[in-house]
């Protein structure tokens, strides 16, 4: 009996807290007894709690979220299907043409080299477009299921904000809802740009959409700009058989972010694979023939002009905001240049409608997205301030070797006055890489010169992608580059080239480097 009565108080005092922390933005009271049977929090009848507005990776994330902390939420997509760009048009289908791409690609050219005599090879594209659709669509379900399974109502349709706690629905299926909510999230996402006086019609001139869905493989593919998308969709279609030139306006690849040294090679890279590149040069104009296209290109300074055929022409110029007929001057949610404006807590101007991901400031990454969104919900059921430090956030290029990267660049640090170390360490004296023939790339690390902490990790490598998180997790607890080279890492594994990178800056020399 005792050890009842002393739940129940540490229920009811854990439930009070609950309240102060949320500042009374629940009205509903919980009792102790609800509490300790795990009951949800809804509000009144009719009203949410939170309305998101988006479906993407940040939107079902922070419904989710929201609702396994007991938030009455409801999410609204304009799609008609869940995971946004990221998951229809974009990240999954990417990676899944990306990865069987280089199986083929393999097959072509390196599984003689490892004993492995294959005959009568060809591309089925039909099948591998089947593939890709396939993981999305499982993907796309797999989140209504998880909707259903928090009790997070889904409305399909164009949300636009009616008020401050209200937004007006229009369905899919036709008609009008409007919704009522204490909060309301913003995480609309962004979508494809063009350059001015190219119109894309998905067929031949295409955005990262369109490239995922090309019927045939082109004969020449022309990509306009070499950042991420670019490089990941060009490299599908190289592969496939495509010649494929990249226009550049910069002197460098990988867009921003990216450190120097690392796009060199980088490029070193795609080009032994086939990849020709135009740096420095900008595009004046697509022209439709009757044979195809013509792409006219000069130099980033001006004159030189050229022109070249292509097939197909690929526009990879960056994204914009996605904020159509959103109703944020009506309602006013002030604006930072194209950004939605907030404060330390991703809350606008208006007080009950906060925003995420790409329309705010920071990289426009999915997982960025992600977390903005679990932070945001967070705050709105327990009062706890969102952090994120756009500094500890990844960036990965899916190309084959992967190129990923997280804190500073070396002309980062140089433009701070910032005294560094640097450690650099080659697959080519990484055992697990020899032993698998994958020797390409190589490690960053970057590291205070006083303190020795870790400042920036920059990686080549095939597994990029899955190594850069251990360097992640590092910076954000302000490691130093003495505490990874000391921590014992399994091998023969890829991951042994960080510790030899960090043996570097530690201790002026690596082990297994010369």
């Amino acid at each position: 009996a005792t050890a009842h009565v002393t739940s129940i108080r540490l229920v009811a005092h854990t439930t009070a807290q609950l309240r102060r922390a949320r500042g009374g933005m629940l009205s509903l009271k919980l009792s102790p007894t609800l509490a300790a049977a795990g009951r949800r929090l809804f509000s009144s009848a009719g009203q949410y709690d939170l309305c998101v507005i988006g479906g993407g990776p940040g939107g079902y994330v922070a419904a989710i979220k929201a609702a396994q902390l007991g938030l009455k939420t409801v999410c609204v997509e304009r799609r008609g299907k869940l995971g946004g760009t990221c998951l229809n048009v974009g990240c999954i289908p990417s990676k899944s043409l990306l990865h069987n791409s280089n199986l083929f690609h393999q097959a072509q050219h390196d599984f003689a080299n490892r004993g492995i005599k294959v005959s009568g090879l060809e591309i089925d594209l039909g099948t591998m477009m089947k593939q890709k659709e396939k993981s999305v669509d499982q993907l796309t379900k797999g989140i209504e299921m998880l909707f259903k399974a928090n009790k997070v109502d889904y409305v399909k349709g164009h949300g636009k904000l009616s008020g401050p706690n209200s937004v007006n629905v229009s369905l899919i299926d036709g008609g009008e809802q409007a919704i009522e909510a204490k909060n309301i999230m913003l995480a609309t996402g962004s979508d494809v740009v063009s350059l001015p006086g190219i119109e894309l019609d998905e067929k031949t001139i295409v955005s990262s959409t369109g490239a995922l869905s090309l019927e045939k493989v082109p004969e020449k593919l022309t990509v306009i700009g070499g950042g991420v998308i670019g490089l990941e969709l060009g490299s599908v279609w190289s592969r496939l058989g495509s010649k494929v030139t990249v226009v550049e306006f910069l002197d460098s690849i990988g867009g921003l972010g990216i450190d120097k040294e690392v796009a060199k090679q980088f490029m070193a890279i795609l080009k032994k694979q086939g990849i020709e590149f135009k740096m420095s040069t900008k595009v004046t104009g697509v022209e439709r023939t009757g044979a195809g296209l013509k792409v006219n290109t000069e130099s980033a300074q001006g004159g030189g002009a050229e022109t070249a055929d292509a097939d197909v022409v690929l526009v990879c110029v960056g994204r914009r905001e996605f904020q159509d007929n959103l109703g944020l001057a009506d309602v006013g949610v002030e604006m930072d240049g194209r950004k939605v404006k907030i404060d330390h807590s991703y809350r606008t101007s208006v007080p009950s409608i906060f925003a995420i991901g790409d329309i705010v400031q920071g990289p426009m990454l999915a997982h960025k997205a992600e977390d903005e969104g679990a932070l945001v919900s967070e705050f709105l059921a327990t009062g706890k301030e969102p952090h994120l430090d756009y500094n500890t956030v990844p960036s990965v290029v899916y190309t084959h070797p992967e190129v990923a990267w997280v804190g500073k660049t070396e002309e980062q640090l140089k433009a701070e006055g910032v005294e560094y170390k640097k450690g650099k360490f080659v697959f080519g004296a990484n055992s697990r890489a020899k032993a698998n023939g994958e020797e390409a790339g190589f490690v960053k690390v970057l590291a205070c010169k006083k303190t020795d902490k870790l400042l920036g990790v920059h990686i080549i490598n095939a597994l990029a992608g899955e190594l850069i998180a251990e360097a992640c997790l590092a910076i954000e607890y302000g490691a130093a580059t003495e505490d990874l080279a000391r921590v014992c890492h399994a091998h023969p594994t890829l991951s042994e080239a960080l510790k030899g990178a960090t043996q570097m800056t530690a201790f002026g020399k690596a082990v297994n480097s010369p």
